[in-house]
C-alpha cells in the first residue's frame, strides 16, 4: 500500500496536470478556490443570537428587544431603521458595549458580551467609534482637541504626534481650516464632521451612529454620510447607522427594519 506522502504527491501531480490542460479552466478554478477561502475567513464582526433585553423589574418589567438574530461583517455599512420606540437605540447601545447583554448571545469582535465585566466592556469600547445626533463635543475644547482626545485613550498613540494626526483627520473631513475653532463657532454640519473624525481617527473596527443627520439640512446630512462612507471604505471598518432619514438609505450595503423590538421584513414603506 503506498505511503500517505506518495498518495498526496500523486494527487498534487494530477491536479497540476488538470490545471495546465486548459489555462482558462485553471483561472476559473483558482478564482473559485480564492473566493471559497475568503468566505471561510469571513467571520462576523458583530453576532447576535436570540438576543433579548428588558427594562424595569417585577411587575414593571418590559421586554424591549425580542429574539434578535443578526450578523454584521467587516467593511459593511448597515442601516437600522423603523418607528420611534421600536428598540433601535437600545440595540445600538448593546452592540457598542454601553449596556450589558441580559439574555441570549451577543459577540462583538469575537468577545461574548453576556456576562462581561465592566473592565471587559471598557476595553471593548476602545475599539468602537460613536457618532451621536447631539455630537457630544466638549465645548471647552477646540475641534482638534476633541478629535485628539480619542487618540489619548490608546497607549500606542501617545508616543506619536497626535496633534498632527488630529489635523490630518480634520482635513480628511474638510475641516483642516477649522482645527482651532471651538464648537460654538461651528455649524451643525461642521460639528458632526468633527464627531466623525473623532470616531474614525483611532481606526475603530466598528462605528455606531445614532441619527447622525437628524439635526442637519439635506445637503449637510448628505455630506456627512458620504464622508462616513468614504472613510469607512478606506479604513475597512463596519458602520451600523440608526436613522429615520430616507434620503440616505442608498449608502447602505444592507437595510434592517425594526418594529416593536423585533427585526422584521422590509415594510412597504419605511417609517419616518
Amino acid at each position: 500500500m503506498p505511503k500517505i506522502e506518495d498518495r498526496d504527491r500523486y494527487r498534487q501531480e494530477l491536479l497540476m496536470k488538470c490545471f495546465h490542460r486548459n489555462s482558462r479552466e485553471s483561472t476559473i478554478i483558482n478564482s473559485l478556490l480564492a473566493m471559497n477561502s475568503a468566505s471561510l475567513l469571513s467571520q462576523p464582526i458583530i453576532s447576535a443570537h436570540n438576543l433579548n433585553h428588558y427594562f424595569g423589574q417585577g411587575d414593571l418589567r418590559k421586554q424591549v428587544l425580542s429574539d434578535i438574530n443578526l450578523e454584521l461583517y467587516s467593511g459593511e455599512i448597515v442601516i437600522l431603521t423603523g418607528p420611534s420606540g421600536s428598540g433601535k437605540t437600545t440595540l445600538l447601545t448593546l452592540m457598542g458595549g454601553l449596556r450589558s447583554a441580559q439574555s441570549g448571545s451577543l459577540q462583538i469582535l469575537g468577545q461574548e458580551i453576556l456576562g462581561a465585566s465592566t473592565q471587559q466592556l471598557t476595553q471593548l469600547r476602545q475599539q468602537i467609534g460613536y457618532i451621536f445626533q447631539a455630537q457630544n463635543l466638549l465645548e471647552f475644547l477646540t475641534a482638534k482637541e476633541n478629535v485628539r482626545m480619542s487618540l489619548e485613550l490608546h497607549d500606542e498613540y501617545l508616543e506619536q504626534d497626535i496633534d498632527a494626526k488630529a489635523i490630518s483627520m480634520l482635513e480628511a473631513v474638510g475641516l483642516g481650516n477649522r482645527a482651532d475653532y471651538y464648537p460654538e463657532n461651528l455649524s451643525g454640519g461642521q460639528k458632526q464632521r468633527v464627531a466623525i473624525a473623532r470616531a474614525l481617527i483611532s481606526h475603530s473596527s466598528i462605528v455606531l451612529a445614532d441619527e447622525p443627520t437628524a439635526a442637519l439640512d439635506r445637503k449637510s446630512g448628505r455630506d456627512v454620510v458620504e464622508i462616513m462612507q468614504q472613510l469607512a471604505k478606506k479604513q475597512g471598518c463596519t458602520i451600523l447607522l440608526v436613522t429615520h432619514d430616507n434620503r440616505i438609505l442608498d449608502i447602505a450595503n444592507r437595510i434592517i427594519y425594526m418594529e416593536d423590538g423585533r427585526l422584521v421584513r422590509q415594510p412597504d414603506s419605511v417609517a419616518v
